[in-house]
């Protein structure tokens, strides 16, 4: 409704009807004018129209793109659970893992455990003198069949898991205990707690081809890029080290490619991006507190987040874009994040103490978890992977057998 024309009508329109000889020429000019001005010259102060008709489709409805994208169902929110209904009791203040095939290789005290997920069935591997152990590292060979064990004497044993058989024995490389390993191809690469950081070819007598030094504490983590080219190493020192494969010599210690020391605190969790090659992830102790993502080639810090806690160990979700991380006091828990924002997708607790090792199942969806409460847990946390959907088939064109006019 127009109220200003209304209320003209009410007062000024209906005096100059009833006192016609009032109005002179000029105020019925302005009158006029006035009245075109604001669009007087109307009939009716309320003014009803038939509704529009319906607007006819160019294109039917089943055919278009766009009720094909809103009937199009979104995808369901992934539901993560919590523990799995299995749990190991540790009784010793070991705690090595490392998993390969469908077996998990437990290290407690002096002794190798297999534990096979197919059946559930459990064998000890080796159990080394008491003047050798106790066992301070484990790790699967590539070919998962073979299994190295690092000794708190600095030696380290090569198995065959398949026949329960030792292989050989590499001495000489270090002169205290091998708290990590890391497996390239034939290369095995140990981390002593002198500092040092050993490339050894197993196929070989003599076994020692390359060595390391950059670290001036115990190196407690390593990490062979998926290409092989690249190695991380993370030291008691603070230091996070980046060498380069092609750069290695035998001569000589090989030089680092970066030498990063933004962590303040141990580093001893490291996980390589499996849909990225040059992406590295990063853990630091309880007085950093840290998650750092690196670009190995310039060596630049792409991004840092506090967890609030220490960072024990850390791995990638083979299959969506997520990182899973393991923290020690106060809440030991399992954090799933969402990469690149790292939102926290879930945490996941029942740990009673600071959570030191995972290893993730070959199908990537079941993490095993080693804590300092002498527990062994395991989670569904990154889910079952989707299945690939077929390619849709392409659209023939209308006699494409037959050559075009041009």
């Amino acid at each position: 409704m127009d109220f200003d024309y209304a209320h003209f009508m009410l007062t000024e329109g209906k005096k100059g009807k009833e006192n016609p000889a009032v109005s002179s020429p000029s105020r019925e000019a302005y009158r006029k004018q006035l009245a075109e001005t604001f669009n007087m010259n109307r009939t009716r102060i309320l003014a009803f129209k038939n509704k529009p008709p319906t607007p006819v489709e160019l294109i039917p409805q089943e055919h278009s793109t766009t009720s094909v994208q809103q009937t199009k169902l979104a995808k369901p929110r992934r539901h993560i659970p919590q523990m799995l209904p299995i749990l190991w009791m540790i009784t010793t203040s070991t705690y090595w893992i490392g998993g390969s095939s469908n077996v998990l290789a437990i290290a407690l005290g002096s002794t190798v455990y297999l534990w096979d997920a197919s059946d559930g069935s459990t064998s000890e591997l080796v159990t080394v003198d008491e003047e050798n152990g106790p066992v301070t590292s484990v790790n699967w060979a590539p070919d998962g069949r073979h299994i190295a064990v690092g000794l708190n004497n600095s030696e380290v044993q090569l198995w065959d898991s398949a026949s329960n058989r030792q292989l050989r024995t590499l001495r000489g490389g270090h002169r205290s205990r091998v708290g990590s390993l890391a497996w390239n191809n034939h290369i095995l690469t140990t981390g002593g707690m002198d500092g040092q950081i050993i490339n050894n070819d197993v196929r070989i007598r003599d076994h020692i081809v390359e060595t390391y030094r950059g670290h001036t504490q115990e190196v407690c983590g390593l990490k062979w890029s998926a290409s092989g080219q690249q190695l991380a190493s993370g030291g008691n020192d603070n230091l996070l080290h980046i060498w380069d494969r092609s750069t290695a010599s035998s001569n000589s210690p090989t030089q680092w490619l970066h030498r990063l020391e933004e962590h303040t605190s141990a580093v001893k969790a490291l996980a390589w991006c499996p849909f990225q090659g040059n992406l590295l992830a990063t853990g630091g102790g309880g007085g950093d507190r840290c998650i750092k993502f690196w670009n190995t080639h310039t060596g630049a810090c792409l991004n840092s987040v506090d967890t609030g806690s220490q960072v024990c160990a850390l791995l990638w979700n083979k299959n969506e874009r997520e990182l899973l991380s393991s923290h020690g006091f106060t809440q030991n828990q399992l954090t799933l994040w969402k990469y690149p924002s790292m939102v926290k997708m879930a945490e996941l607790t029942g740990h009673s103490s600071r959570v030191l090792f995972m290893a993730q199942s070959p199908d990537g969806c079941t993490v095993a978890s080693a804590a300092a409460d002498e527990t062994l847990r395991f989670w569904n946390v990154f889910g079952a992977p989707e299945v690939a959907k077929p390619a849709p088939k392409p659209i023939r064109e209308p006699f494409a057998q037959l050559n075009r006019i041009r």
